[in-house]
């Protein structure tokens, strides 16, 4: 708002604009696309905030690589130009909250009604039934990326659907994963607040 005094100089009101900036701030963003930032990215960062505040310690896991070549067009600089994956990767994260071992994949789909079983691995499945069985707390984080929802579906929902495959089972549907998940509501700091499903989970005693 642009204000003229009777003595000439003019002031301009900066209130409202510096309210609707404020008010933006706090509104999640609808979409990952419009911050640039995956799916991934979003837990990694949502992972650093519950770091820096003692919440939980989660990490990415590194996928293991043999490199086989490297090239150094400057002796400041060296390019990998050759390597190969040394051994399958097993999840995507794993760390510890609050003394409970927590290890999971995080998946996507454009799909809308339900989630393909084939964007997981028999090697995932097997790692988190290990963790599993040693009393971890294993679980996937699935995004529908056309939704905009995101679901925290423990290890033993997702085993049965995975065994099912024997039966021509190739998805699961959504209205499922709504029934045997714990959907995760975006928010800003941090964006995908996993833990507090993780928490739910805790509560209702580890059931799926």
């Amino acid at each position: 708002m642009q204000i003229n005094y009777p003595n000439g100089t003019t002031h301009f009101n900066n209130d409202a604009n510096r309210n609707k900036k404020q008010a933006s701030r706090l509104e999640p963003p609808k979409t990952f696309g419009k911050r640039g930032m995956t799916f991934e990215e979003h837990i990694n960062t949502s992972n650093d905030y519950y770091a820096q505040r003692k919440i939980a310690i989660i990490h990415k896991k590194p996928t293991p690589i043999q490199i086989v070549k490297v090239d150094y067009p400057h002796r400041s600089a060296a390019t990998i130009t050759e390597a190969y994956f040394r051994q399958a990767s097993t999840t995507d994260y794993n760390g510890v909250y609050q003394g409970y071992y927590l290890d999971f994949e995080a998946k996507e789909t454009k799909n809308k009604q339900s989630f393909p079983l084939n964007n997981f691995h028999t090697h995932q499945l097997e790692h988190l039934q290990a963790c599993h069985e040693q009393h971890g707390i294993s679980f996937v984080l699935l995004w529908f990326s056309s939704l905009q929802r995101c679901f925290f579906l423990p290890l033993p929902a997702l085993a049965l659907y995975w065994q099912a495959q024997k039966d021509g089972k190739k998805s699961i549907p959504l209205k499922d994963i709504e029934q045997k998940g714990i959907e995760i509501t975006l928010g800003v700091h941090p964006r995908i607040p996993y833990i507090e499903a993780v928490k739910e989970y805790i509560t209702k005693g580890m059931k799926n």
